[in-house]
């Protein structure tokens, strides 16, 4: 393995494939504000370019800055981000730019240890905000940039250990020391396209590659052993049980989940680990009447931990009972109300497919 990472020649050559093969039009890059950087940042963290183009133009119409952002309800910032997935980013970027609007005059901090006291941040993604919003010499690691370093420098051992994590980090400084003055922006942006485009995870095309002549694991054959993938063990597997109620008017009962774990602050149908809990609920809000539910067909999802089941049974004409009220966490929703909340994607299509638009 050599750790000495060749800066002069590493940022030479992959800037100059950048400038003839990168990427120059994503949105984010025009205008490139602290804060749009900081939001599309945030959104590609395990999304992709593609999905990420369109809810970032969507939230940067609504939410224009970081102040727009701080004042925005939770509700309007998970609408926006609903479908994108991983909601705890949403509702750290909510938090994050409250904090900045109370202790950096509502501005995105230009200084690392306040950019990684804001939530959400970590140190990759405050060095992409930094190198690419004000030219900063600063550092990335993430998923893209590990894979690569860990090929061109031949590190063994998977890249989540910290022993191995230590190492890619000070690669990756001493090749930012190798980067010409005014392109940290560009020499940024061009190792996550680098990744993303063409040392990709499967079928890299190496013989296209800038960093060909220097790649310990093209030399020795190694390309599809490095970075070595992590330990893999069987995911668990849950089920649970959605409620679909609807009421005289075809509106569905949602519910907000708790602020915390999976789909947190999002709305959703009313979920239960079993038919005992879920008639046990039903009765105490409905009544009569859980074994006449129709069961739909199941939606599988996959989250980071573990796989999900969920059964959905859906009732018609339901009507709580007079005890039960529509409130901050339990309400009716018309189907034409349904593109302004925040809901898990499943869920979303779910009711779409059972509530087309009157």
């Amino acid at each position: 393995m050599n750790t000495t990472p060749a800066s002069d020649t590493y940022a030479t050559h992959l800037l100059r494939w950048f400038d003839v093969s990168g990427r120059h039009d994503l949105p984010w890059q025009h205008p490139r504000t602290p804060y749009r950087v900081w939001l599309s940042e945030i959104m590609l963290q395990q999304t992709q370019v593609r999905v990420v183009i369109p809810y970032f133009e969507r939230f940067v119409a609504a939410l224009p800055d970081v102040r727009a952002l701080a004042d925005a309800s939770l509700d309007d910032v998970l609408a926006l981000w609903s479908g994108l997935g991983y909601y705890a980013r949403a509702r750290n970027l909510h938090a994050a730019a409250r904090i900045c609007a109370e202790r950096h005059g509502g501005d995105l901090p230009r200084d690392i240890d306040a950019l990684l006291a804001l939530p959400g941040i970590g140190r990759s993604t405050a060095g992409a905000i930094l190198s690419q919003a004000w030219g900063d010499r600063f550092p990335i690691l993430d998923g893209n940039v590990k894979r690569v370093l860990c090929r061109v420098h031949g590190v063994n051992g998977w890249p989540g250990t910290p022993a191995v994590e230590k190492t890619l980090w000070a690669i990756a400084e001493g090749h930012v020391q190798g980067v010409p003055d005014g392109r940290m922006a560009d020499y940024t942006q061009a190792q996550m396209d680098f990744g993303a485009t063409l040392c990709t995870r499967h079928d890299p095309a190496c013989v296209l590659c800038p960093l060909q002549h220097d790649c310990i694991a093209l030399r020795e054959g190694r390309v599809d052993d490095l970075p070595t993938p992590k330990p893999g063990k069987p995911l668990p597997e849950r089920h649970a049980l959605a409620l679909l109620l609807r009421d005289a008017e075809g509106r569905v009962l949602l519910q907000r989940r708790a602020s915390t774990g999976i789909w947190a602050a999002l709305w959703s149908l009313p979920e239960h680990p079993d038919h005992d809990a879920a008639r046990a609920w039903f009765a105490s809000h409905v009544g009569d009447g859980y074994d006449v539910a129709e069961a739909l067909d199941a939606i599988a999802h996959g989250f980071t931990h573990y796989r999900l089941t969920l059964q959905p049974l859906a009732w018609r004409e339901v009507a709580l009972k007079p005890a039960v009220r529509d409130n901050g966490d339990l309400r009716w929703i018309d189907a034409a109300d349904l593109p302004g909340l925040g809901i898990p994607a499943p869920i979303r299509t779910l009711l779409v497919a059972q509530l087309p638009p009157r």
